[in-house]
């Protein structure tokens, strides 16, 4: 049974997403393809003006050996605009050397027309094509963007990379070259046909038996490119993010002294994409030659079964040279059945990854409210269970929490107790499994994303700095930020003075990652930008936790008066006792165990006096 992915209608099934496209730009396209049929139309006159001066100079031929010079020369099967101009050649009575000048400034000014309106072709079809790739990777970014974090935890950044950039190149290879060659294949194709058979049909038949041959070939190797097509894609994004990890673990790397495993690892995947590809292009060298060799053949047919043919009178010598002239027009396209075959090939294998990735939802959504709701900031959870859906590990399980409005809030906990859960929950980068969060009275799930999230300041526990000024860093988000309100934000997250020392200042380019930067000093950054945004809560997830001690305490002197009337929940695995908190919550297993004041909790003799008293002794060793 055939497999329709590889026959030529069937590559539609995948490639079908992108016809909105060439709606949006129809006119290009529809002006596009018009281009295409003109410019075959004037390359298609010039056989038959060609076979008309061969007849010529074969009649004179004749009548100069002595002959009557009647030939047979088919004339009336010229198309209308050649016989318009033999009329007018022949009515004006010119000697020979005359007849040859106007029929080759003819062949010349045919071709340049068709020159023309080729250039007006490719101006339309492959501009309108550079637009889809436009629209295309603008689509996929923008549908990267409302993807969760889940999406993210199950995908690599290799394989995402890959999707925007090989995967939309070659549906962009479809949608302009292949479109392209397609339509004057058909165009070319189709011209000649109708002239060849209206011409002389017993020869047309002769001279064109080969080309079955040539479908059937064309139908088997593109069955195999297509495997191969998929096969490479995939190693190619393997590959892909074998680099991308590579890059981003260099510092590892070296210091783990695996430079030549991870060479050796990234050279034997490098090499089965090399095979893979080698493999492919031998098919496609053998493939072509083998057309050029049919092609070759039907032009031998044409001069034997044409010499046969004129010897018994039935065409001319102009036939012969008009149907020699079509067969190598006919060479190109033909020839090109496999190459545009393989190219939409290859665009169908990406673009079925391109709409899988594209169908794959978002599992979370915009709520039902669409107008933003202003609050003061109070957040409640009830009954909240949450459970990690890749590894099913429970880390929130019965959570109840009433946090009001301005009140400023420590959670402590072990590592995996479930404290930077919540900050993902209240963030709705995860949906609880049970119960709900309520900000200011409202269930989260009811808000926009946007509307919630712009109302949380949030500094991650794995800092991130895009490769950018550290003003700009400061800015992300807002950015007619001043540089006054920069330098304030900086100042309130202890880096001020260190930014100053820098030669370039605020307008220091950090590096990918703020690579350029310590520890801590991308962690202050981070903390900068979340202070200088306006949002009615702060969300501090350990991000205190490569900074020294006396940069500590200056953070968390200037913490109180930059919090302001905020909402305020700093999670960490310290014990600031220099920060007046009005409750502090420990977690164990994703439940509360602990919760109050500093003194109400040291008096509980349990797991927060324990921290205490061990982080104690580890500043102040004479203390333990």
């Amino acid at each position: 049974m055939l497999n329709p992915e590889i026959l030529p209608l069937g590559f539609m099934r995948h490639l079908s997403a992108v016809n909105k496209y060439f709606w949006k730009y129809r006119w290009r396209f529809l002006l596009g393809i018009l281009f295409i049929i003109i410019s075959n139309y004037f390359g298609i006159l010039a056989p038959q003006v060609t076979g008309y001066v061969v007849d010529m100079v074969e009649k004179r031929i004749v009548t100069d050996a002595g002959g009557n010079g009647v030939m047979a020369s088919g004339r009336s099967f010229y198309d209308p605009l050649v016989q318009a101009f033999i009329h007018q050649v022949e009515s004006g009575h010119p000697d020979f050397t005359s007849l040859v000048l106007v029929c080759g400034v003819v062949l010349l000014v045919l071709a340049l027309l068709r020159g023309f309106f080729m250039f007006l072709m490719r101006q339309t079809i492959i501009v309108m094509s550079r637009h889809i790739e436009f629209d295309q990777k603008n689509e996929v970014y923008e549908h990267y963007q409302r993807l969760d974090a889940r999406f993210y935890k199950t995908h690599s950044t290799g394989d995402l990379m890959s999707r925007m950039a090989e995967d939309v190149s070659k549906v962009r290879m479809y949608t302009g070259p292949a479109v392209m060659y397609l339509v004057n294949l058909v165009c070319v194709i189709g011209f000649s046909l109708f002239y060849m058979f209206r011409k002389d049909a017993m020869l047309s038949l002769y001279v064109l038996s080969p080309l079955p041959i040539l479908a059937v070939a064309i139908y088997q190797v593109n069955a195999l490119v297509n495997r191969r097509s998929e096969n490479i894609q995939a190693q190619l994004s393997a590959l892909t993010t074998n680099a991308q990890e590579s890059y981003s673990g260099i510092r590892v790397i070296k210091s783990f002294v695996q430079e030549s495993t991870m060479f050796r690892y990234f050279a034997e995947s490098s090499e089965s994409y090399r095979k893979s590809a080698v493999g492919l292009a031998t098919i496609e060298a053998v493939y072509f030659p083998a057309i050029g060799l049919l092609i070759g053949l039907s032009t031998l047919l044409t001069i034997c079964m044409g010499g046969i043919y004129q010897i018994d009178h039935r065409i001319t010598g102009g036939t012969i040279a008009e149907f020699v002239v079509y067969i190598n027009m006919l060479t190109f396209p033909v020839s090109a059945i496999g190459w545009v075959a393989n190219m939409i090939q290859r665009a169908s294998a990406s673009q079925k990854r391109l709409n899988e990735f594209l169908l794959t939802q978002p599992a979370i959504t915009d709520g039902p409210v669409r107008a933003k709701r202003e609050g003061e900031g109070a957040i409640r959870f009830e009954q909240v269970g949450f459970t990690y859906p890749d590894t099913g590990i429970t880390a929130i399980s019965g959570f109840n929490l009433n946090l009001r409005a301005g009140e400023k809030v420590a959670i402590i906990g072990r590592t995996g107790s479930g404290k930077s859960t919540l900050a993902q929950l209240i963030l709705r980068m995860y949906d609880p499994d049970k119960g709900r969060i309520l900000l200011d009275g409202r269930d989260i799930r009811d808000l926009p994303l946007t509307d919630l999230r712009s109302r949380v300041a949030y500094v991650p526990q794995d800092v991130f700095l895009f490769s950018d000024t550290i003003a700009g860093n400061i800015r992300f988000g807002q950015p007619a930020l001043s540089m006054e309100q920069i330098r304030k934000a900086a100042g309130s997250a202890a880096v001020a003075g260190e930014i100053a020392d820098f030669p370039k200042g605020y307008d220091t380019i950090v590096g990918e990652r703020g690579v350029t930067l310590s520890g801590g000093q991308k962690q202050r950054v981070s903390i900068a930008r979340a202070l200088s945004r306006e949002a009615d809560i702060l969300l501090l997830d350990d991000c205190l936790s490569a900074v020294d001690a006396r940069t500590e305490k200056e953070i968390l002197g200037n913490l109180a008066q930059a919090m302001g009337d905020r909402t305020a929940i700093i999670i960490t695995h310290r014990i600031f006792t220099l920060f007046n908190f009005d409750r502090i919550i420990v977690l164990e297993d994703g439940r509360i165990i602990e919760e109050g004041r500093h003194e109400e909790l040291m008096s509980f003799n349990g797991y927060y006096r324990e921290l205490w008293e061990k982080q104690r002794s580890v500043d102040d060793p004479s203390a333990a």
